[in-house]
């Protein structure tokens, strides 16, 4: 006796899940065939031969029937193979041979011709997506039960095989949830670099201070060996630790795109993202045929750090304007349109020219004055307006560096950064805010008053300096970061007089 089966599943789009509902129909009588529509790609019509090995290896009844398998809503596009599984217990419901109530369960998984579960991507936003609808159990592939655990209140089942599911369904062998993920047993990997390693560089490093404090943008220039890179580096390791909505964030995008550790089930430590100046258009912020986040995305609530800065595409850094001034990226296409985080800080390196010694009293330039203001060109203004402070590393002599004492550790400045995010953290309690970067104009009104001295002193400097709109609400964003790093309540006129020296757009 056949009937019509109906199995929960989920697809993600960009970086939201939509209900997938699996039907089943297997029709008595007629010759046999297996069909899958609904809008599947060739990973979901390639299904048909992995469950048919998949069910028949297990020692289960394959039906000898015409199959139809509809992925609903027709009209949303399926991709991967994520529907393996519940299309093989779609089949197994519809044939008899399984006999249970699914109506409040997820499945997930790509089977292999042997029925072993394989990993699968985005599972973490599926999880969620089941808890916010009212299910009560989702079953997966093993090794993404401990991802899937970090979703409470839901009965989360790790599966080894099909057959092992189909024990548990029948009553069998029973299976045990998976114990909840806890972020607390997860510790960060300690960073490489340590601000107490890097020689002299003092401006560069209270620079990196203050945008790790308040999720501000940072421009390093300097010749090569100066250390901006290691600087670079060493931003991640001060960064103030992830909270527990900010971790969910981040593990998301890098479950969707198949990147997620597999002993790591929750990112607990700032992303830390370097690519390359060659790096493409739809590499660094996104797109494709079946639109992913690219390399903003994959920094969101971390740092994204771009090295020899003027040697990316003026395209590519162009198409960062948005997401610097807005925090998300927007990837439209003709099947529509999609939008990805990307808060992230922006840590640019570059030389002061294209062979990097000018201005250098031990190295002699090797560029032509065409060549050099070329080379200044390839950032464009409105890109330059976006970065909150601009500050020099020169190079430090090399006979010198042994005569420097040690700074302060990254632990030490760390604490600092953490406290002076802690009260940004109460400061924006009753908003969305996370740091003094994501402020709008309308809030930096609210949030940072100044006093009649402090706001005259500053628009003179202002007009003085030519800097823009964009550039005084940035400055006083700044302000406000080093007003809670020395732990006062007001900006004071030494605030705004420190973020007026890094507002320097020269490269």
């Amino acid at each position: 006796m056949y009937m019509l089966a109906k199995v929960r599943s989920a697809a993600v789009v960009g970086l939201e899940t939509r209900p997938v509902e699996i039907e089943v129909d297997i029709s008595s009588g007629s010759l046999p065939a297996f069909n899958i529509v609904g809008l599947g790609d060739k990973a979901v019509e390639e299904s048909r031969e992995r469950v048919r090995s998949a069910i028949k290896n297990v020692g289960a009844e394959f039906p000898k029937h015409r199959i139809t398998v509809n992925l609903a809503p027709a009209d949303l596009p399926k991709e991967g193979s994520t529907y393996d599984l519940p299309i093989a217990v779609g089949l197994l419901l519809g044939n008899g041979y399984l006999k249970s109530d699914l109506s409040d369960a997820l499945f997930l998984g790509e089977l292999s011709l042997d029925g072993a579960l394989r990993p699968t991507p985005g599972v973490l936003p599926m999880v969620l997506f089941a808890k916010e609808n009212g299910l009560k159990r989702v079953f997966l592939p093993k090794v993404n039960a401990g991802e899937a655990a970090i979703v409470e209140g839901l009965n989360i089942y790790g599966v080894e095989n099909l057959a092992e599911m189909i024990d548990h369904l029948q009553g069998i062998t029973v299976l045990t949830p998976q114990k909840p993920t806890k972020i607390a047993a997860m510790g960060g990997d300690c960073p490489d670099d340590d601000l107490a390693d890097i020689k002299g560089q003092e401006q560069a490093k209270r620079a990196a201070e203050i945008a790790a404090a308040g999720g501000h943008n940072l421009l390093l220039q300097g010749p090569p060996g100066a250390g901006k890179t290691m600087l670079a580096r060493a931003i991640a390791g001060i960064l103030p630790d992830l909270t527990m909505n900010e971790a969910l964030e981040v593990t998301k995008i890098y479950s969707v795109i198949g990147m997620l550790p597999p002993d790591r089930p929750l990112i607990t430590r700032r992303p830390f993202r370097n690519p390359h100046h060659t790096t493409s258009h739809i590499g660094l912020v996104g797109g494709g045929t079946h639109p992913k986040p690219g390399e903003i995305s994959l920094a969101h609530r971390g740092v994204l750090f771009m090295d020899e800065f003027p040697e990316f595409p003026r395209h590519v850094l162009e198409a960062m304007r948005q997401p610097l001034e807005d925090g998300v990226i927007t990837v439209s296409r003709s099947a529509g349109t999609l939008s990805f985080p990307a808060k992230f800080i922006l840590i640019a390196a570059a030389n002061p020219c294209p062979c990097g010694f000018l201005g250098d009293p031990k190295h002699q330039c090797r560029c032509s004055s065409f060549q050099i203001e070329k080379y200044k060109k390839r950032v464009s203004g409105p890109i330059l307006d976006r970065i909150d402070l601009v500050v020099n590393c020169p190079a430090i002599p090399a006979e010198k560096l042994s005569g420097i004492a040690p700074g302060e550790s990254s632990a030490q400045v760390k604490s600092r950064i953490q406290k002076a995010r802690t009260r940004q953290t109460r400061r924006f309690k009753n908003t969305k805010l996370t740091c003094n970067a994501e402020m709008s104009t309308r809030e930096v009104k609210k949030f940072c008053p100044l006093d009649k001295e402090i706001l005259q002193h500053l628009e003179q400097a202002v007009g003085a300096l030519g800097i823009s709109a964009r550039g005084y609400f940035r400055i006083v964003k700044v302000a406000r970061t080093i007003a809670d790093l020395s732990g006062s309540e007001n900006i004071l006129q030494d605030h705004i007089t420190e973020a007026l020296q890094y507002r320097w757009h020269e490269i």
